[in-house]
């Protein structure tokens, strides 16, 4: 074991940060008791600045609060929690379509509705895991629904899901749906079986390791043409580093599942690269967006050092040194860990401040937004949490 992985005090960090840090800053701010749901536009005290309410937002604390109930504890208080997202989403969250509104009011009135289908990704893995916690076969039962919806519209878009730019014109693929596709299935394939939920994991993965990866470049691409062209433009030079950074740990949770070497070394080639493109040698930390060419990216937020890269980063890279006892991955661990802890965490107040500007001072003070709600911090302590238990006791069961 690497002196850099130090299982003990990592359990201990992880355990404490979830329990009795972020989970119970949301558990005591975010529960919105008089008209169901969440509140999670909040300060950095916790105090509410918008009570509209995202969908996404919803559904990723219903999966959290069933996913605490499953995997950590039966906790009444995480159950009765997830119950309040889950019958909110049920009854103000989809239009007559069967699509997902993107925000609501606080009393569930639709205010946007998006041509993404990120929403509705998130459903799936709010109901696949509170049906998990209740066995509630509704919940089942929107699960399949959703992600049947989620899956015929990516591959046969209609009018809801109109496309960014105009197909006579250019034709461009993003590399977020096809992770969330595998992110989805995975998640519903626990709960269900379906050989659907496989072939649409196989033709993501294919997608990923034949379209968006470009080994020659060393990169794994936000945007390609429809067969994998590579576009020179901003968008298609364009690395959002954390997201490649999850895409690996979701091939690594897939290879462990198929039992498949290959796999993994995609993964860790992805991981590698992203890192190597996204972390600021000047001050340190994962830039939020990368010109693969040096040029000027088009996002002007391109070096800011956002919350989430960082947790799928530790993440990721304690699950590449488990898969390998490689030091190098556990060096690069101990840079990440080093940072996120020293910058992110909010000593004061609780839960993480999520925005800093280039040079690491706070961007923002916020907890909680329309993008950042209790759904990564808590997610990659769990998951680091319970991988750390299997290093430290291979017999532990691993739930992936």
């Amino acid at each position: 074991m690497s002196k850099k992985v130090n299982v003990d005090s990592l359990i201990n960090l992880y355990k404490n940060m979830l329990l009795n840090d972020a989970v119970p800053f949301w558990l005591k701010h975010s529960l919105d008791y008089e008209y169901g749901g969440y509140l999670h536009f909040l300060d950095r005290d916790g105090s509410v600045y918008n009570t509209d309410k995202g969908m996404w937002i919803q559904c990723r604390e219903v999966w959290l609060f069933s996913k605490l109930y499953n995997t950590v504890e039966k906790r009444k208080e995480w159950l009765s929690a997830a119950r309040l997202g889950y019958e909110f989403i049920t009854k103000h969250g989809f239009d007559s379509d069967g699509r997902m509104f993107f925000e609501l009011t606080r009393e569930g009135k639709p205010l946007r509705k998006r041509r993404y289908l990120f929403a509705e990704c998130f459903g799936v893995m709010a109901f696949a895991e509170y049906y998990k916690a209740t066995g509630n076969e509704e919940a089942l039962q929107r699960a399949k629904e959703t992600y049947n919806l989620v899956v015929r519209l990516h591959k046969n878009p209609d009018n809801s899901t109109p496309p960014k730019i105009f197909p006579q014109t250019r034709v461009m693929k993003s590399l977020a749906m096809q992770f969330m596709l595998i992110c989805i299935s995975q998640e519903i394939r626990k709960v269900d079986s379906n050989p659907l939920y496989e072939e649409v994991i196989n033709d993501s993965l294919h997608q990923i390791l034949n379209h968006f990866l470009k080994k020659e470049k060393h990169a794994l691409l936000e945007n390609v043409g429809p067969n994998g062209e590579y576009l020179d433009s901003p968008e298609g030079r364009c690395v959002n580093p954390g997201h490649s950074i999850e895409v690996s740990w979701f091939i690594m949770h897939e290879a462990i599942h198929r039992n498949d070497s290959s796999l993994v070394d995609d993964a860790l080639k992805i991981l590698e690269w992203s890192l190597e493109l996204g972390w600021d040698k000047k001050y340190g930390g994962i830039v939020y967006f990368v010109d693969i060419e040096g040029k000027p990216p088009s996002q002007l937020e391109h070096d800011m050092k956002l919350w989430w890269p960082h947790t799928e980063a530790l993440y990721a890279l304690l699950l590449a040194y488990y898969l390998t006892n490689e030091e190098r991955y556990a060096d690069w661990y101990k840079k990440v860990h080093d940072f996120t802890f020293s910058h992110f965490p909010d000593r004061e107040y609780g839960e993480w401040f999520g925005y800093l500007h280039y040079d690491n001072t706070l961007a923002n003070r916020l907890k909680g937004s329309l993008w950042k709600g209790p759904f990564h911090i808590p997610r990659a302590l769990l998951q680091g949490w319970k991988l750390l238990e299997k290093m430290k006791n291979p017999s532990f069961e691993l739930e992936l």
